[in-house]
């Protein structure tokens, strides 16, 4: 199978452009979905075809690659930041806890890169790479399609320590979840509900599920919101003191799907996560009624989950001449010049 953007542009998907490249104009004025139109337009195939492939031996890529885009966006903005490697200059990203050990995808995006840089050389920055995969992970999942505002530009360096404390945690309450995406600029109810379907697809680690089946909130019972059948399942996964290592699906009926499952299944209590159950199970809570709508219409659902992309990817882009068009995304062009130059015997600092 290959993959094509005129496959992306389909019949549904030209029906809603005007609409959404209209939002998406007016959100940011200097990102655009045409922007390598003329410096790269092969930039959709190339990427898409490296997922297509990719999918083929590895069918949680798509959720994986759909989670560095988010992760990257709620530290400093959607800059590539989660790329960079260790430096003389900074910690990665990769290193703090919500990313060690858990973050992946990152072979995938050196793979895009790499094919990109053969073909447009130092045109498309790894944020917009980051962006644009996320979006055809979705799609190809059996998600929606939506015109991805580009012309972003990579940071110059990484944020180890914001990292820690910006990406909101498995288990958070429904208030501190409404306090991290706020904090990012993404206040609106429907940004937090249609952002978290994001866990339609894709796994987590047993680390992050075990304190919901033995000692919810430090009270050595399970998380009463939990459904009894779905719990003794989970603790089948996931038994205590286990390797909490181990990989569970966070959709258990369409776990390699994008589709709206993720808001049957809170309905049902069988949140995976705390964070995703407290959605619905929070007494009184405004995000209740979301995820019924989002349940009952996939459509409803898309549109929120497309338009709250839109809206996360516009988060403290760099533009224009501001950061860097990086040749590596896990490294800034300075240290790769450094490099060079002491191969040619020149002296250089990092």
């Amino acid at each position: 199978m290959r993959f094509s953007h005129s496959f992306s542009c389909s019949a549904m998907g030209a029906l809603i452009l005007g609409c959404l490249l209209l939002q998406a104009s007016n959100s940011n004025a200097q990102l655009r979905p045409d922007f390598y139109f003329r410096t790269c337009r092969q930039v959709f195939d190339i990427i898409g075809n490296v997922i297509v492939d990719e999918l083929s031996s590895d069918p949680r890529i798509a959720a994986s690659l759909l989670r560095l885009h988010f992760h990257d966006c709620f530290v400093n903005g959607c800059d590539a930041s989660i790329l960079l490697d260790n430096s003389t200059s900074f910690r990665t990203e990769k290193d703090a806890a919500p990313n060690a050990n858990s973050a992946r995808g990152f072979d995938v995006i050196d793979r895009m890169k790499d094919e990109i840089e053969l073909a447009c050389p130092r045109t498309v920055s790894c944020a917009d790479i980051l962006t644009i995969a996320s979006q055809i992970s979705v799609l190809l999942s059996g998600g929606p399609w939506w015109p991805v505002p580009l012309g972003r530009r990579d940071s110059l360096q990484a944020f180890f320590d914001l990292a820690n404390t910006a990406l909101p945690s498995p288990f958070f309450t429904l208030d501190q979840l409404k306090k991290s995406f706020a904090d990012v600029g993404l206040n609106r109810p429907s940004d937090l509900v249609a952002l978290s379907g994001g866990h339609t697809f894709g796994r987590a680690q047993c680390q992050f599920v075990t304190p919901r089946l033995y000692n919810f909130n430090g009270t050595n019972r399970p998380d009463p919101s939990l459904n009894p059948t779905y719990r003794d399942q989970l603790r089948r996964l996931c038994p205590q003191n286990g390797n909490g290592t181990v990989l569970v699906n966070f959709d258990p009926v369409t776990p390699d799907g994008f589709d709206q499952q993720y808001y049957t299944n809170l309905r049902q209590g069988k949140g995976l996560i705390q964070s995703d159950q407290e959605l619905f199970s929070t007494p009184r809570a405004d995000t209740i009624p979301l995820v019924e709508q989002y349940s009952n219409n996939r459509f409803v659902f898309f549109q929120a989950f497309t338009e709250a992309m839109i809206r996360m990817g516009n988060l403290k882009p760099l533009t224009g001449t501001q950061g860097e068009i990086r040749q590596n995304c896990r490294v800034v062009n300075s240290r790769i010049r450094s490099v060079e130059n002491e191969d040619h015997g020149v002296v250089s600092s990092i």
